[in-house]
């Protein structure tokens, strides 16, 4: 799809395009989703006071995203492969911020250091470097630093042509809010919805020890995607500590 097609879809967007031009294209593909309904006193150990934590039917969710990030490149510039094109795991819940809805990083798991690096040193999001691969079903990751680990099995079922309240609010997030040690950074991104299936777990195993309160071996909800193509606006230092 041209970017210029991409752009001109957004009646499903809840708010309009930012401002100004896009700064960086990427590919999230062959996601993996897993979500989990959290305790609220819980998750609030983890979420900058700044932020205030989204809801859905009163509940509170936490999920992991693990995907293949491809093509990832400045706006005029191609992607170089060995740096544009490598797997990710994220751990993020979900917040809102001066009228918009978003997500918030826990953790963020890349498969090439140096990718890590420049990520973490352009955006500021928490990237850090974890022994990732994936085969057609199944996908896995360590991270001996922090005893890390997330093996995986599955099978991909049927489409899922009626999407639901919960799925939709789950997937479609045009925002992301970060943390650092001076501000809250804001982050727009555009892309379509995203096309869900079903996901059949045969086997996990998970295990991250700094948020073994708020993840299980049983997600309540799980879904596979083929992907989205996404363009990414600047970052917006949106509240300064």
């Amino acid at each position: 799809m041209a970017i210029k097609t991409l752009l001109k879809n957004t009646s499903h967007r809840p708010w309009e395009l930012p401002n100004g031009s896009w700064k960086f294209y990427q590919e999230w593909n062959n996601a993996i989703f897993l979500h989990w309904a959290v305790d609220l006193k819980m998750l609030h150990k983890f979420v900058p006071k700044e932020l205030e934590i989204d809801l859905i039917d009163g509940k509170a969710w936490v999920s992991l995203v693990a995907f293949t990030m491809e093509k990832i490149r400045p706006k005029n510039l191609p992607a170089f492969s060995p740096i544009s094109n490598f797997h990710e795991i994220n751990i993020r819940t979900y917040v809102k911020s001066r009228g918009k809805t978003g997500v918030y990083f826990l953790s963020i798991e890349g498969s090439k250091n140096i990718s890590c690096k420049i990520a973490k040193g352009l955006s500021e999001l928490p990237y850090r470097f974890s022994s990732i691969r994936r085969t057609q079903n199944t996908y896995e990751s360590s991270n001996k630093t922090f005893n890390d680990i997330l093996r995986i099995n599955y099978r991909i079922g049927a489409e899922k042509s009626n999407k639901n309240k919960i799925d939709k609010w789950l997937t479609e997030r045009y925002a992301l809010f970060q943390d650092t040690a001076h501000s809250i950074n804001e982050f727009e991104i555009h892309h379509l919805e995203w096309p869900l299936q079903e996901l059949v777990i045969e086997k996990i195993d998970l295990n991250y020890p700094r948020f073994n309160t708020l993840l299980s071996t049983k997600p309540d909800i799980t879904a596979y995607s083929t992907g989205v193509k996404v363009l990414a606006w600047g970052k917006n230092k949106s509240i300064f500590l």
